[in-house]
């Protein structure tokens, strides 16, 4: 069973650089499904997306989301080009440094996608090489676990599909990422399975506010697009508190 916990609050901090007054600018990497993707006339879709349409809905404000990488994420929202990022991104030590989140609203754990004639474990891909989107929390586990199971070749992906199409077509032997997305690619393509759980005891999806925290006294109130965004923002905060506080969903 998988628990989704309401974004409750971010970290005491607002963020500088503005995008457009009165929107609320998103960036998401959209080879995500099921929490988002892009659907055939080219608009978002998915679990996150439905989310921050509600957030715009509920305080007024217009909604841009722009296509962006998964890595270029966390450069767009540090930059000040996007105000919020979605696409199931876990709090880490090493993000909390430079990045403000809400807190998680979803316990997730890691998993292990294989061909159907593949690997059936971890212990199987001794000398085999495995493959991660980069910079995710996929690639920073093989990093840390790799020499513990003696994989091989480590391969690192820009986008989910070119992951997954490897690992289907053998050229890698296993993929680790987040379990929910490999699930939801196995019902879509019945050649791949997920062959193991990975447990973190440390996972924890979220939505990731704009960028490197700044507290709010130091916010340069002379500047009205800082201060708008900065409005635009604690309107954010304050309706996840008062509409998400006690919400949570379970799926099994």
């Amino acid at each position: 069973m998988k628990r989704f916990l309401a974004p409750l609050t971010v970290a005491a901090a607002l963020i500088a650089a503005p995008v457009l007054a009165e929107t609320l600018a998103v960036g998401a990497y959209p080879a995500n499904p099921p929490w988002e993707f892009k659907n055939e006339q080219s608009e978002f879709e998915g679990f996150e997306v439905d989310l921050v349409n509600e957030i715009a809905k509920r305080i007024g404000v217009d909604l841009e989301i722009s296509d962006l990488g998964f890595q270029a994420l966390f450069a767009a929202t540090s930059s000040g080009r996007i105000d919020m990022a979605i696409s199931t991104i876990t709090i880490t030590d090493e993000r909390l440094q430079n990045q403000a989140f809400t807190q998680g609203y979803y316990d997730s754990d890691l998993g292990l996608v294989t061909n159907q004639e593949g690997v059936a474990s971890l212990e199987e891909l001794a000398g085999k090489p495995v493959g991660a989107i980069a910079a995710s929390t996929g690639e920073k586990w093989i990093a840390e676990n790799g020499a513990t199971y003696g994989f091989g070749e480590v391969k690192s992906y820009n986008d989910q599909q070119g992951l997954l199409l490897d690992v289907a077509n053998g050229r890698v032997a296993g993929g680790i990422g987040d379990i929910l997305g490999f699930e939801f690619a196995a019902q879509q393509m019945p050649q791949l399975k997920v062959a193991q759980r990975i447990k973190t005891g440390a996972e924890r999806t979220v939505i990731g506010l704009i960028c490197g925290a700044v507290e709010v006294g130091e916010l340069d109130t002379g500047s009205s697009e800082v201060a708008e965004a900065a409005r635009i923002r604690t309107r954010v905060i304050e309706m996840i508190d008062r509409d998400f506080a006690q919400a949570s969903l379970t799926v099994d």
